[in-house]
């Protein structure tokens, strides 16, 4: 038995006084109508209504469970009505969670875009590369990076990161450009980076025929720290890998070269990821579409060359060598260590 429709056919019957008016105005069949109410006295074991060939009339029982329904059919509606209005229009505190990286180049400098869009959103951004628990701290959603591995979180895929491998033309005139991989194996030397919670140096890597493949590279140094990672890529300490969007400014002032165009390294696919035990709500949902919307439209993060039409038209970024720029994106590859 739908006990909402049990409560919603009682009240039906006893507003119009009559089982047929009741029919009528609910577009039910009679039978259905009597048959409804003979379940719902069964399973409440009461009996609520007294009836005549004239008349029908409330008992007492059933005068207090006609007023508890309509109490309750009351706040459904209530309810039903002001999730309708946020779906229209997303409102509310949400709180997130994203790599330093993307929020500090990638969603701070859009932010006046999502307020004008959702000004009844109250953001709370965190940033950082610690693991997040989403439950315990009470985070909405979070943006990472890598393949799911945590099973008790659903990911909506918003976009990718795509990397070059570069060096500065003062490295190539003392060591000239790698062509092959294994040219770059034993001829050549990078800057390292190494994971500041395991100590590992992160490998570099490569999509050979479609397949993910690590190549160990020499490297007289190794940084976790932005500045240095890019201040010694700059003077021609060695090769790195870098996200494109990070890159592209400096190849287009000349201070970095791209190498090895032919082998591209692996995509990093990038999510919002949100608990399986919670309903997508409209704020999550609107803010998950506005990244997704920020990826799609940018060609330095879906790997456009700088070549191509309009590569910069939505690609102003911010601060590519300050904070944790390199260290964020660099973890994040690494979906073994990564937090992402």
């Amino acid at each position: 038995m739908d006990r909402f429709q049990a409560m919603q056919v009682f009240m039906g019957v006893v507003d119009a006084n009559s089982f047929s008016r009741a029919a009528d105005n609910l577009n039910l069949p009679r039978a259905t109508v009597t048959t409804t109410i003979q379940g719902l006295e069964n399973h409440l074991k009461v009996r609520l209504l007294n009836r005549t060939t004239r008349s029908v009339s409330l008992t007492p029982d059933g005068a207090a469970y006609y007023e508890r329904c309509a109490s309750i059919l009351a706040e459904l509606e209530e309810t039903e009505a002001a999730f309708k209005d946020v779906a229209q229009r997303p409102q509310g505190r949400l709180r997130i969670d994203v790599p330093s990286t993307i929020g500090r180049q990638i969603l701070i400098p859009r932010l006046c875009d999502f307020r004008t869009r959702y000004p009844d959103i109250d953001l709370v951004i965190g940033m950082g590369d610690r693991p997040v628990d989403l439950v315990q701290e009470a985070v909405d959603c979070v943006i990472r990076g890598g393949e799911l591995v945590d099973s008790t979180l659903v990911a909506r895929r918003i976009g990718s990161l795509s990397f070059i491998t570069c060096a500065a033309p003062s490295y190539l005139e003392r060591y000239g450009e790698p062509k092959t991989l294994e040219d770059l194996q034993q001829n050549h030397h990078a800057v390292h980076y190494f994971s500041s919670r395991t100590g590992r140096v992160i490998d570099w890597d490569y999509m050979i025929d479609g397949v993910r493949t690590e190549v160990k590279i020499k490297g007289t140094v190794a940084v976790n720290d932005a500045e240095g990672y890019m201040a010694l890529a700059l003077q021609g300490f060695g090769m790195v890998q870098a996200t494109r969007f990070m890159a592209i400014p400096h190849i287009e002032k000349g201070e970095l070269v791209e190498i090895l165009k032919q082998w591209k390294p692996a995509p990093l696919p990038i999510s919002v990821l949100y608990p399986q035990n919670r309903h997508l709500s409209p704020k999550v949902r609107a803010f998950a579409d506005w990244a997704a919307e920020i990826f799609s439209r940018c060609p330095l993060l879906n790997g456009q060359d700088a070549g191509d039409a309009n590569y910069t038209s939505e690609c102003t970024f911010v601060g590519t060598q300050g904070g944790n720029t390199v260290r964020d994106i660099l973890e994040q590859r690494n979906v073994a260590e990564s937090v992402l």
